[in-house]
This record gives C-alpha cells, structure tokens and sequence, in this order.
C-alpha cells in the first residue's frame, strides 16, 4: 500500500533530527544558557545564596553564548553553513565553562587549591582595611553553600555546559 495523503510515514524525526539543523542547535543552547543564568540569578536573588569570584566566573561564557546562540539562530535560517561553522564558537563557549566548573568543584571537594581571594585564610593587612573587610563578607569558593544528590552548584554547571558542549559539536559536525 503506497503512503497516501492521509498515512503516517513511520520515519522517526525525533531528537537526532534537532542535530542536522544548525538554527535549532543554536537556539537550543541560547535558551539553555538563559535557564542556566536564570536558574543562577534565582539562587542569588531569591534563595539568598551570594556568588563567590568562581561562581561569577562560571556566568560569564552563558552571557557571551546567549546572544551568540540567539545571532546563529536568526543567521542560520538564511546561512546554514556559517550557524554550523558559528556552533564552534558555542562548543567553544561551553567548553571554558565546564573547564572553570570542573576546577570550582574541585576546589570544593578539596582536590587542588583555590585562588587565594577567596579560600583559605585572609593574609594580615593594614587595620582599616581589616575593618571594613569584617563587615563584607566574600563568599569562599572552597565551600559549596548548595547541594543537590551531593554535587553542588559547580558540580551541576560542570554537567550542563558538559551537555551543551557536546551538543553543539553533534550540531557543528551534522551533515545537511
């Protein structure tokens, strides 16, 4: 029986079929790294958890990827080869971010020193200076203040930008 007008073809276009098209790979991994961010500002603004100078550090590939995914996006549709080229730059992206996670949680699992600006003790200084630092407090980024399932919020970000970068690559490398 020949597939007529009304017939379900049974060719699957699931979730591989997202990979072959570089405009949705983009605008995947825009929205994702705007949850991300949300879900990091949520954490700071509502729950009241402040950020340590490696947390911030985290953001700042998520604030160069959202408006890159977002231009891809928009580009792509009329240049699907320069999206798939630009998802490089994301794969990129993504991949500084979970190398600065993986080193965050490993500074919060003790594995290797952090930066001295904010672990460990405060070296000796000038007494003004001594003063007003003890009314501000720095978070430390040898303490994870948030845990889930035992990975703290280093640890989840390390997963996510792990997932996005390898999403962007299997978009990069996606034949037409």
């Amino acid at each position: 029986m020949r597939p007529g007008r009304f017939m379900i073809h049974r060719r699957s276009r699931g979730v591989t079929h997202l990979f072959r098209s570089p405009v949705l790979v983009a605008l995947f991994v825009a929205l994702a790294a705007a949850a991300t961010l949300a879900a990091a500002w949520f954490f700071q603004l509502v729950v009241g958890l402040a950020p340590c100078p490696l947390c911030l550090d985290q953001r700042l590939p998520y604030y160069t990827a959202v408006p890159v995914g977002l231009l891809l996006a928009f580009v792509g549709r009329s240049r699907p080869d320069l999206a798939r080229y630009g998802l490089w730059l994301l794969a990129a992206l993504m991949a500084v971010d979970a190398g600065i996670a993986i080193y965050h949680a490993g500074v919060e699992w003790q594995f290797w020193p952090g930066p001295t600006t904010c672990t460990g003790s405060t070296p000796p200084m000038v007494t003004d200076i001594m003063s007003a630092l003890k009314t501000t407090r720095v978070p430390r980024c040898d303490e994870a203040a948030w845990r889930l399932f035992g990975i703290s919020m280093a640890g989840w970000n390390a997963v996510i930008a792990l997932g996005l970068t390898g999403i962007s690559l299997k978009g990069a490398l996606a034949r037409r």
